[in-house]
């Protein structure tokens, strides 16, 4: 063995160091190694560990040699193993046996300063652990523990910060070890193990533990097997990383790769890197050396890590970012900070909030992130950290951001430097020597604009505490600096509190407040209690974090006043992994607070600790306050590696009553996630965390004999973002405990959240799972209760289907037997008009019973859809009936996720197609429904239905209910939705309304049905204008427009306003005045004229109705009859008007007394579809409603001409003198237009009297009328709709094509009205 000295000199002189140039001098120190002395030990050395000042060499003849690093033994003999007894714990010292057999030695070994002793293990495959009695390390001053079940250990790692030694196996497993305090014994605290589950394949391929290495900063641990392959754990067992599956072990072909051996591998500073030798050895395959020609070499390989600020500075666990940190970049996961929402600043806060610039996205709160924020996307925001401060100052040792996520601070070696990601600049201390006076010791925190840290001034070596303004610049100068006794280890802040933890293990609390010095702001620090933790803790070393919280078993102290921040009730610290509590000692005699400052005030002290739980790595709180998520707010969350996560919930009473005695007012809930947590979202019940996924290039690469590249041997591997759900996992916990009142105040909290109904799913599936797979009978099975629980919230019926949907065929028993019958959850949803959910049961029964209940489900859901207009739905179960009919039930149908829009939606299919029977069906958009195909022959996948095997019984079946259905729309007068369901379900309407003709088609109440019409597609009502009787017409002063109008079909209605004076004017002003309104209104939503015309039509209806409604209104009441004397004051009002003011109002009201464009192409095609059928009576009621006599000009020429039936005859005619009635009565405007159609009733009359029973009935066609008729010249002038036309010439043949010509033209380009019908004003 050889002992070297090893100088080194700087070549930088120590004179360059004040320079500010000094950084290019600055370079790598020269090493020198010296021999200073040779030392035989007589047998191979196994292994070495310093201890202090001295070395312990073991050798294979089973002696341990102390060594003096001066190379003496100080006549020290060195301790034969055999000499040192083994017991199972150190009460039973001295009966311990010793190693019974000769050629014992030490294998590997490793020194644990915070247990003082030895990790060892034999080379029998035994492990322990050895420890000296008293402070001389001798032999009779030795003794060991050992577990009795370990005979396979092959190498060891102890963690010092954690008090683990982790024993490596033959098996492939790691055995962590613990010693227990009161007894000396060995405790295994967990193992780390490859599961089947996760590499099904795994079994006996990785050989026996080979290396072993923990972190400098003692939070993971990486190990390695004889067969290759890496894999990381953190400290208490979760699985990080493995290369033993997925990307690291396939190509893309999916041939295996050879795992990667390590010979040897060490981790760099801070832990950002591996340093590993990989060598590939010949020992275990044959195959291998057939297939690589060229050994492969040993090289050496250096792997980056990046790792959770956590680890090294676990004050931000009070934050809901995931920070990481690099040896030159962080990663951030709250996105770009210009898309940072802050949802919950509204929440009580009891931090000081400064006066601050108003950053452009800050509401100014400074509670929480928004959760769309945080999740965002699955990219990191990476800031590069400053180049300049790095050069000198690598690597990074602790970095913080504050509470918004906008600013964050990192530590190098010396000093410090902050980073603002809305200006994205970095800040540096503008003077390098302040910067390398500093050494930052305990980590570092935000509070509010400030930074708090604990240093150590190098120049007049002393511990200090110092806070810095993130907007000053960085200088001393600007710092508050609070000299301490001791060196700080950590610092946490909480609300306007610092608390800091010594090395002397003691933990002080300080206030912190904003001061104001003239033009500076600093923030003031003051000491407000210290608390001496050293008869707790062993080692200061071991303290892994230490935070204020507002958490306390007692709840009460918290319902008095819940909105409020709550105050710093306890200390939380994590001592090697176990969790302890402290909390203020309530039981002394109360101070009233609110008489005395709150700085001067003295805080009560703190009671004895009490371990929370075991197995900590991270512990998360918040001081936020919400009255409605009191549970997940006042929660304490842990972490615990490879256990998963527990919670420390708080357990309210219902309603504020009075808690049981017998009822603890915290609970511990264990749960399992599939991630590592790295940050809690407390009100959303969401984990965030960070996940290494690989990507591979070995596509760009040729495999050849020759070694490959490590490219194809290593994926490139990115850290992605991720986020888990927790909150069924609490649900589940507690009503396992039969905490269900609790369960149900905690899941109707968070009933907001946008993921809950995914939440009850999980919590089914997962019961259901376990319980219905499980092999032995469940004496207490959770799933009723859990079934119960859901029924609480509306999602229940949703939940079980969509649950069960998901779920193997095999378990649906065992689920409904919990759940209820599907049959009457079926009905449920019937009852709750939730269709949607009940197609899905549908899918349930079909399986589950005969075809023949399906069948009378399925029934009952066809007609209720039908009935509410869900036509995606119908087209389904249509698709569903003939499935069960025809025995394809293999293929259910898949249940409609999106809702047809409502049938008030009308008749979106017939855009941009012409009603015209004559033009073809190839032209028109394949994705509408033709019209040609709806009248002709049916096509497309509703319409093959009657094609295709018509005789079929089923098909009877399903048109039996579209024929009843179409009978009940008919009979409830409900056009509108006849015109969709026809249109939607491919219904042949035409011919069926041939058959019903004389049955369901018949219109027995025309004034019922004109009134449902008028409501149905919102037609005005038609109203008498009072201006049109006013004197610019009758004195002849404007004679060009009222020809011109006149002469326009759409002034019917003024012509015989005379014939009606019959209507009191009360009447007919009262209609004028209440219809005016809507109907303008109506008319310029729902239609779609031109924006030019619209303001043309807007200003004068409202000129007309503040100038002469009022007025006419009050003469007409006072007035009994219709005179022209009461109208002189309107006309004196109205001659003061302009032409086109006049002009215009009768364009107005004809306007208002017109629907909305599209309910008029509604009609027209209903209008249309009637005539084809031969329903007269119909077409007269449509007629009516438009006010077009040509429409009822030319049924009656129908009518005369062909063989009508004469009860129909008969119908329609009872069915006008109905409505004349009605009209006289209730309706005085559509008298004009009545008067209009006078002569044609009489002759109507006529012929119904001498009509003759006709043997049959051929349906007419419009194509068909120019040959049967041809009507008289009266009739004509009467019904020509075009303005244009002569009336000489205006025959039946031109009026009816050129009629089909509008209305297509109409359809085409949506002007507001049928052109031909509107009058045009020059």
């Amino acid at each position: 063995m050889k002992l070297h000295d090893l100088d080194h000199w700087d070549r930088g002189s120590p004179q360059m160091k004040g320079t500010p140039h000094f950084k290019e001098e600055q370079c790598a120190p020269a090493l020198n190694l010296e021999m200073r002395k040779i030392l035989d030990l007589q047998a191979p050395i196994m292994s070495l560990q310093s201890v202090l000042e001295d070395l312990l060499v073991a050798t294979s003849d089973g002696l341990l040699h102390l060594i003096h690093w001066e190379g003496m033994t100080n006549g020290r003999k060195a301790i034969n193993l055999c000499t040192v007894p083994f017991s199972v714990d150190l009460q039973s010292s001295r009966v311990g046996s010793f190693l019974g057999f000769t050629d014992v030695h030490i294998r590997d070994m490793e020194y644990c300063a915070t247990l003082d002793g030895f990790a060892v293990v034999f080379n029998d495959g035994k492990v322990g652990f050895i420890t000296p009695v008293s402070s001389r390390f001798t032999a009779e001053q030795l003794h060991g523990v050992w577990p009795q079940d370990v005979v396979d250990g092959t190498c060891v790692a102890v963690n010092n910060k954690y008090r683990l030694m982790a024993f490596g196996c033959v098996s492939g497993s790691v055995q962590v070890y613990t010693i227990d305090n009161s007894t000396g014994a060995m405790l295994l605290s967990h193992k780390l193990e490859l599961t089947a589950k996760q590499y099904p394949d795994i079994w006996n391929k990785t050989g026996a533990v080979k290396l072993m290495r923990w972190s400098p900063d003692n939070s993971v641990v990486i190990v390695t097997w004889e067969y290759g392959g890496l894999s990381l754990w953190s400290v208490f067992g979760a699985q990080l990383i493995c290369t033993l599956g997925g990307d690291f072990a396939y190509r893309s072909d999916g041939t295996k790769k050879d795992p990667l051996k390590i010979n040897s591998m060490s981790w760099g500073a801070e832990g950002y890197h591996l340093w590993v030798i990989s060598g590939f050895g010949s020992q275990n395959t044959e195959i291998e050396s057939d297939l690589r020609s060229v050994v492969k070499q040993p090289s050496i390989l250096l792997f980056q890590f990046i790792k959770s600020v956590l680890t090294v500075n676990p004050c931000m666990s009070n934050q809901e970012q995931v920070l990481l940190q690099g040896e030159d970049r962080l990663y951030l996961n709250c996105g770009e900070a210009s898309q940072t929402q802050n949802p919950r600043s509204s929440s009580a806060h009891s931090e000081h909030k400064p006066s601050r610039e108003k950053s452009p996205f800050a509401d100014g709160g400074l509670e929480s992130q928004g959760l769309s924020t945080l999740l965002g996307h699955r990219h990191w925001h990476v800031v590069q950290i400053s180049s300049t401060y790095l050069e000198s100052n690598w690597p990074i040792r602790f970095s913080a951001i504050d509470k918004l996520g906008q600013n964050i601070a990192v530590v190098g070696k010396f000093g410090f430097a902050h980073y603002s990601l809305l200006t994205k600049k970095w800040k540096l201390f503008g003077n390098i020597t302040q910067e390398q006076n500093m050494i930052v010791t305990g980590g570092l925190a935000w509070w509010n604009d400030f930074m708090v840290l604990a240093c150590y001034n190098i120049n007049d070596r002393q511990e200090e505490l110092r806070v810095y303004l993130r907007t000053s610049n960085l200088d001393n100068a600007f710092a508050h600096v609070t000299k301490a006794q001791a060196e700080t280890l950590l610092l946490s802040v909480f609300q306007d509190m610092v608390i800091v933890f010594r090395a002397d293990c003691s933990i002080c609390l300080y206030s912190i407040e904003r001061k104001s010095d003239g033009p500076n702001t600093t923030a003031g620090i003051q000491v407000l209690q210290e608390v001496s933790m050293s008869r707790y803790i062993p080692h200061p070393f071991l303290v892994v974090s230490v935070t204020l919280t507002s958490v306390s078993t007692e709840n009460g102290i918290t319902l008095k006043m819940p909105q409020q921040a709550r105050g710093a009730e306890s200390i939380m610290l994590n001592l090697a992994g176990q969790l302890i509590m402290m909390q203020r000692d309530r039981s002394g005699p109360q101070i009233r607070e609110k008489d005395s400052n709150p700085n001067q005030r003295k805080l009560l002290p703190f009671c004895p600790p009490v371990v929370l739980a075991q197995s900590v790595e991270s512990v998360w709180t918040t001081c936020r306050a919400n009255k409605q998520k009191r549970h997940l707010l006042e929660a304490l969350w842990l972490s615990c590696g490879g256990a998963g996560m527990k919670v420390w919930l708080p357990l309210f009473p219902r309603d504020h009553r009075k808690p049981h005695s017998f009822l603890s007012q915290r609970i511990m809930l264990p749960f399992h996630i599939n991630i590592y947590p790295l940050a809690v979202l407390f009100e959303d019940a969401l984990v965030l965390g960070a996940v290494n996924d690989t990507l591979l290039y070995d596509s760009l690469y040729t495999r050849n004999n020759a070694r490959e590249q490590l490219e194809v041997l290593f994926p490139f591997c990115v850290v992605e973002r991720t986020s888990q759900i927790y909150l069924h996992h609490i649900l589940r916990q507690l009503l396992v405990r039969n905490l269900g009142e609790q369960a149900l105040l905690l899941a109707q909290s968070c009933a907001t959240l946008p993921y809950f109904p995914h939440v009850l799913e999980l919590m089914l599936h997962e019961v259901l799972e376990e319980e219905a797979t499980s092999r032995e009978p469940i004496p207490d099975p959770l799933l009723p209760t859990v079934a119960k629980f859901i029924t609480e919230f509306p999602l229940f019926l949703q939940t079980v289907v969509h649950c069960a949907r998901k779920t193997e065929y095999a378990l649906w028993n065992y689920l409904f037997a919990a759940v209820g019958n599907p049959k009457d959850l079926f009905e449920e949803c019937l009852m709750a008009q939730d269709l949607d959910t009940a197609a899905s049961y549908l899918i349930i029964l079909q399986n589950m019973e005969v075809p023949a209940v399906s069948r009378q489900h399925a029934t009952l859901l066809f007609n209720t859809a039908l009935e509410q207009g869900k036509w995606d739905l119908c087209r389904h179960m249509i698709r569903f009936l003939k499935a069960i009919g025809s025995g394809e039930s293999e293929t259910p149908p898949s249940t409609p996720t999106t809702q047809e829009p409502s049938s008030s939606g009308g008749f979106e299919f017939f855009r941009n197609r012409s009603i015209s029977l004559s033009q073809s069906a190839e032209n028109v958009p394949p994705s509408k429904f033709s019209l040609q195909k709806t009248l002709s022959m049916p096509s497309g996948p509703s319409g093959k239905r009657w094609s295709k095997d018509s005789d079929c019984a089923e098909n009877m079946y399903i048109d039996m209910m579209l024929w009843r259905h179409a009978r009940r729309l008919l009979e409830d007068v409900r056009l509108k939705d006849l015109g969709c369901f026809a249109a939607q379900l491919g219904f042949e309407l035409i011919s069926w309304l041939c058959k019903e003709r004389t049955r369901a088609a018949r219109v027995d109440n025309f004034v019922i049905a004109l009134k449902r019409l008028h409501k149905d597609f919102l037609w005005p009502l038609p109203i008498i204008p009072a201006s049109s009787i006013s004197s610019p017409f009758k004195n002849g002063k404007y004679r060009t427009v009222g020809e011109q109008l006149l002469k326009s079909q759409s002034a019917d209605p003024f012509l015989n306003l005379e014939m009606d004076a019959g209507i009191s004017n009360i009447q007919r002003s009262q209609s004028w005045l209440t219809n005016i309104g809507p109907t303008h209104q109506e008319i310029d939503t729902a239609s779609s004229h031109g924006p030019q015309m619209q303001d043309a039509f807007l200003s004068p209806l409202s000129n007309k109705g503040d100038e002469c409604s009022i007025g006419s209104a009050t003469d007409l009441t006072e007035s009994s009859s219709m005179v022209d004397g009461d109208w002189t004051m309107v006309d004196e009002n109205f001659s003061t008007l302009s032409l086109t003011q006049s002009e215009l109002e009768h364009i107005s009201m004809e306007l208002a007394s017109k629907g909305p464009h599209k309910s008029q192409v509604q009609l027209r095609y209903l209008l249309h579809i009637f005539m084809e059928a031969g329903c007269l009576d119909w077409c007269i009621v449509i007629g009516l409603i438009l006010r077009e006599s040509s429409i009822i000009n030319q049924i009656l020429v129908i009518t005369q001409s062909s063989e009508v039936d004469g009860e129909m005859l008969q119908n329609i005619k009872t069915g006008l003198h109905a409505v004349d009635r009605w009209a006289s009565t209730d309706c005085p405007g559509y008298k004009p237009f009545l008067n209009i159609i006078k002569p044609q009733l009489q002759k109507l009359s006529e012929i119904t009297e001498e009509q003759i029973q006709p043997d049959a009935f051929q349906p007419i066609t419009v194509g068909k009328t120019p040959e049967q008729t041809s009507p008289r010249a009266e009739e004509s002038r009467g019904s020509s709709s075009h303005g244009s036309i002569p009336q000489g010439e205006a025959g039946s043949s031109s009026m009816v094509s050129r009629k089909e010509e509008d209305t297509a033209q109409a359809e085409e380009e949506e002007p507001f009205q049928d052109g031909t019908y509107d009058c045009s004003v020059s």
